[in-house]
């Protein structure tokens, strides 16, 4: 069995890659400097399933996680705890056959 994240990563592993240099390059400025590369992921990782049941089901810690990183522009590393708890929750998900 494969864990959702895997998935996603699988077939949007470079947009992600992508977008987390972008951010981790531009700690003071990623919300505008990565908002292209954001919206290229997302579009990717809309276009399969499990990866719309993890938005769905992780919409939470996910929206956690993009206002810790609103609130620590300058230091993206205090959000860590709220990265894992998406992560963990991201794996729980299964598709509903």
């Amino acid at each position: 069995r494969e864990a959702a994240l895997e998935i996603t990563a699988r077939y949007c592993r470079s947009e992600m890659e992508q977008y987390g240099r972008c951010v981790a390059a531009s700690p003071a400025s990623w919300q505008r400097d990565c908002h292209r590369l954001r919206l290229s992921m997302s579009r990717c990782a809309a276009a399969h399933p499990i990866v719309q049941q993890i938005r769905q089901d992780c919409a939470e810690p996910f929206a956690a996680f993009e206002q810790c990183l609103k609130e620590n522009q300058a230091s993206v590393m205090n959000c860590s705890d709220h990265v894992n708890a998406f992560l963990l929750c991201a794996d729980q998900v299964k598709l509903s056959a």
